[in-house]
């Protein structure tokens, strides 16, 4: 089992990081495997894996090389860099990061990740030029059309998961965050269920990094002392209309406000609300009026965020459509920690 120690100064200090280059990344690992997480992700991939498979069949040592990068149960450390925290980078300012890796790293962390066993036909020094050009290429085909729902996305998952770090701490806010990632008392934190020595993290800066398919990773960079844990995010790639509105409940409240009486089956922020609708900040702060001076909601503070919830009246409304379906919560972790955080990135090994 891998797990790091984590001191009381270094858990103090940990935040939250928004990355476009993980998003990417985690995007093109979802290509890579082509293993769908949920059957939204399972229609994301059906609309972009023929393109996918198009242009890496046009170019065989990136077909290759993206094999090479995402092992089954190791990353090359290059490709999946640590962001630092603090104000979000731009996506550009995070590749170039990755394209100035010198050729010899990037072909001893292909030769980590393929258990020493590296291509002859990957022994060549543009190795970091074609990682990034092809995680570029993924960005602007697939992520950046849709980044600004992505960016709420991410931020409900950001929000949700302060509530519960104010609520129940650190154990709290990491439970649910991704498979084999739990808190196990006495300043260690389980990392996975490979068998990996331990790390001692002192004084180190540790960043959670929330990404919208069912990929994660763990990396890190000693050299400048962080670390990252990249997890799928509450929400995952939630469309618009993505909660149905019974017809019932519907026609009495009109179908938007049926559906916020829905999601609210659990506490919810107005972001994350805007997020998993699709509708606007203000569409969705009028609904809330309405279900709150009819006193079918009600709300509470929880840390510097808001949190909205059906009160008995709410629950009995809904209770009373006996064939309403409700919404699909998998993957919606309510989970943990602090808002003021967004990205940048540096460099690191990582872990599957």
């Amino acid at each position: 089992m891998g797990w790091w120690e984590i001191n009381a100064d270094t858990l103090a200090g940990s935040r939250f990081a928004v990355s476009p280059l993980a998003e990417a990344t985690a995007c093109l690992k979802a290509l890579r495997w082509e293993r769908p997480a949920n059957p939204a992700e399972r229609a994301w991939l059906d609309a972009h894996l023929p393109a996918y498979r198009a242009r890496t069949a046009a170019d065989p040592v990136a077909a290759l090389l993206v094999r090479a990068m995402f092992a089954p149960t190791w990353n090359a450390d290059f490709v999946t860099t640590t962001p630092a925290g603090g104000s979000e980078a731009s996506f550009d300012a995070e590749l170039d990061r990755m394209r100035s890796t010198p050729p010899d790293v990037a072909r001893e962390d292909l030769a980590v990740a393929l258990d020493g066993r590296l291509p002859a036909a990957l022994d060549r020094d543009d190795l970091p030029d074609r990682a990034a050009d092809l995680i570029a290429w993924v960005w602007t085909e697939t992520v950046r059309p849709d980044w600004p729902r992505r960016r709420r996305i991410f931020e409900a998952d950001i929000v949700a998961r302060a509530a519960h770090l104010s609520r129940g701490g650190w154990a709290a806010a990491l439970a649910d965050m991704r498979p084999g990632l739990r808190w196990l008392g006495e300043n260690r934190l389980q990392i996975n269920a490979h068998d990996n020595p331990p790390r001692a993290l002192s004084g180190e800066r540790l960043v959670f990094v929330p990404v919208t398919v069912g990929e994660t990773w763990s990396s890190w960079n000693r050299a400048r002392s962080r670390y990252a844990i990249v997890y799928p995010c509450s929400g995952v790639l939630a469309g618009a209309g993505a909660v149905p509105s019974p017809g019932a409940l519907g026609a009495l409240l009109g179908p938007v406000r049926a559906s916020v009486l829905l999601l609210l089956d659990s506490p919810k922020s107005t972001t994350q609300l805007v997020a998993l609708t699709g509708r606007g900040l203000g569409s969705v702060g009028r609904h809330l009026k309405i279900l709150l001076d009819a006193r079918l909601v009600e709300r509470r503070r929880a840390g510097r965020s808001v949190l909205y919830y059906r009160t008995e009246a709410g629950e009995a409304l809904v209770a009373a459509q006996p064939d309403a379906p409700q919404p699909d919560t998998a993957g919606q972790h309510d989970t943990a920690a602090g808002r003021d955080a967004a990205a940048g990135v540096s460099s690191g090994p990582s872990s599957a």
